[in-house]
């Protein structure tokens, strides 16, 4: 039986890690997402918020490139000896993610899964978007904060997400040719989205 890959790149506060779930249990396949960057942290020997630090860097694509080909060409190199930057914390969760799929079928949420699995004819890539005024009650309900807060968080995260899919991808992560759909879920019931979303990727893939 052939593995099928589902990425979901999503807003924050877009509601995409629950739809992620639902869908995960619908179609009996497991989740990964950011406990995925918590095993890549652990092999530099760092924290989650340093690694959030260097993701969210803007930096040359083609000078981060050489840094990681520089640090990673040689035989003898291990993981943690060396300061990650943003392009190799990218190969280093797609040889994760890679592993993975090879294994089983499974949904991807962010790690610019859309990317790194953008050329495997057995995948399905999903991008989850809201309204903000929707975005903002979320994290707000979600994390107990006031609407101002929320919306700094928002606009923090999503930040840091763009610049992170610009310096490793070099596209936008808002760029509709990345994806099979595209979706604003803000007025949509969840569980008919899931639904829906489970029956037309079976068809898709089948």
């Amino acid at each position: 039986m052939k593995k099928i890959v589902i990425t979901i790149n999503r807003e924050c506060g877009s509601g995409g890690g629950t739809i992620a779930t639902l869908l995960g249990q619908k179609l009996n396949m497991k989740v990964y997402g950011r406990h995925l960057l918590e095993a890549v942290a652990k092999e530099y020997g760092i924290t989650m918020e340093e690694m959030d630090g260097i993701k969210a860097q803007k930096t040359s694509w083609w000078d981060d490139f050489c840094r990681f080909y520089q640090q990673f060409g040689a035989a003898s190199h291990t993981i943690g000896s060396d300061k990650p930057t943003p392009m190799s914390i990218y190969y280093a969760e797609s040889r994760l993610l890679r592993d993975l799929a090879e294994k089983e079928s499974c949904i991807i949420v962010g790690r610019a899964g859309f990317h790194i699995f953008r050329d495997n004819p057995n995948a399905y890539h999903i991008l989850i978007t809201a309204r903000r005024d929707k975005r903002i009650a979320r994290i707000s309900e979600k994390y107990h904060m006031s609407p101002e807060e929320a919306a700094l968080t928002i606009d923090r995260v999503d930040g840091e997400r763009d610049t992170y899919i610009q310096t490793v991808a070099q596209t936008s992560r808002y760029d509709a040719r990345n994806y099979n759909l595209c979706l604003n879920v803000s007025d949509l019931d969840i569980d008919l989205l899931v639904d829906y979303l489970a029956e037309n990727i079976k068809k898709a893939l089948s």
